[in-house]
């Protein structure tokens, strides 16, 4: 007679093994920055994170990041590159923005196409307003130069608001309460979503008039913050672990201008970046800094630790580990001042290319979903830029 022998039990994970696990199965969120015409970029982003099964849990996004978050949570999953591309393919379908080669060098083609724009508008987007009130300039009792009411109608027949309002994902778009100056966030944890909401968040003066929700004018949400990052990290619960993709489309870096036209597009870069690399730094410094004293708490003599205020300050500091992945729209061998406005399709397909790309280089990277044995804390990853990738880890700089 023989005896088994008992099954030996699996190793245990590796403490790189088990953050990849945690992370693999962390909350994911999609941050989307405010961007007019460049947001073709977010959308190849998407097309390209839809291969995976990486499926976002929370989509936040302000001005053209609010359109393509509800394009993304407004629809099933199947449908939503679908909606995307015929979003983008609307806006771009004017025949100023569809040029043949003959007309002129790309630079001309886009300021063409920039220049109707303002001129015209956009198809499925905006309108100039016909008042003879702008002739008084500055004393007109008007409140913007184009009327929206073409979005509206585009997000009604794109979006499929019940569904966002069945919070299959959590959904926040970013404002500003003009009266007050204060940024808020529409949620649909908080508040059932529709298109006012979203046009609220894309609504920047003195181009697109205040939307009024419930007897409160709202202004483009990129007035105060140009991306929903912070209010990612300040609404996740401490004790969950969270990945963020974070999709900017002005990149703060850049080069010294030599033309007014490229200091009036030097200036866009750094206003609407929000200094992008700078807040995410600064945002993870400073969790970084409370875990690394609720960690120190925890090294207290017993009598210490198990003091009631002590406990509800290391409980206050702590974090489950964060990861954020960083992509910015770097990619712009044509682009001119009026990049926010300038729809052309040839742009729009670059931008959409140039987000596909970004996107699938991160996720091919090595370090995706990777972290050193540090428990919890932010790790910040900059993956798109070839040769120049970057990464953070909690008390180290790489």
């Amino acid at each position: 007679m023989t005896t088994k022998k008992p099954r030996a039990a699996p190793p245990a994970l590796h403490p790189f093994e088990a953050r990849r696990e945690d992370m693999r199965n962390a909350r994911k969120a999609l941050v989307l920055q405010g961007g007019g015409a460049l947001g073709a970029y977010q959308a190849g982003v998407y097309a390209a994170l839809s291969e995976t099964r990486m499926k976002p849990d929370w989509i936040a996004g302000v001005s053209i990041g609010a359109i393509n978050a509800a394009l993304i949570a407004g629809n099933a999953p199947g449908q939503r590159v679908d909606r995307l591309r015929e979003f983008w393919h609307l806006v771009s379908s004017a025949p100023a923005q569809q040029l043949p080669a003959w007309f002129g060098d790309r630079a001309q083609q886009n300021q063409w196409s920039a220049t109707m724009a303002a001129l015209v508008g956009i198809p499925g987007f905006f309108e100039p307003r016909h008042s003879p009130a702008l002739l008084m300039g500055g004393a007109a009792p008007l409140l913007s130069y184009y009327d929206t009411a073409p979005l509206k109608a585009t997000l009604e027949r794109l979006i499929d608001f019940d569904r966002i309002n069945d919070c299959e994902a959590r959904f926040s778009v970013g404002a500003v309460n003009v009266r007050s100056g204060n940024s808020v966030y529409f949620d649909n944890t908080q508040q059932r979503i529709g298109p006012e909401h979203i046009m609220a968040s894309g609504a920047l003066p003195p181009g697109f008039a205040p939307v009024s929700i419930e007897g409160e004018d709202y202004w483009d949400g990129g007035i105060v913050s140009n991306t929903p990052l912070q209010y990612v990290l300040d609404q996740h619960p401490r004790n969950e672990p969270l990945v963020v993709l974070q999709v900017d489309l002005f990149n703060a870096r850049g080069e010294m201008p030599h033309t007014l036209a490229g200091v009036t597009e030097r200036q866009k870069d750094i206003t609407y970046s929000s200094r992008t690399r700078m807040n995410t730094d600064a945002l993870a410094a400073n969790m970084n800094l409370q875990q690394a004293i609720a960690d120190l708490i925890s090294k207290l003599p017993p009598s210490l630790r198990k003091d009631p205020s002590v406990l509800a300050v290391q409980s206050q500091l702590t974090h489950e580990p964060i990861d954020i992945f960083h992509l910015i729209y770097r990619d712009k061998p044509y682009e001119l001042e009026s990049k926010d406005y300038e729809f052309s399709r040839a742009a729009v397909e670059e931008h959409w290319d140039s987000g596909a790309r970004d996107m699938r280089t991160t996720l091919a990277h090595p370090e995706t979903l990777r972290a050193d044995a540090t428990v919890n804390g932010v790790t910040t990853f900059d993956l798109g830029e070839h040769g120049a990738e970057r990464i953070k880890r909690p008390g180290l700089t790489a």
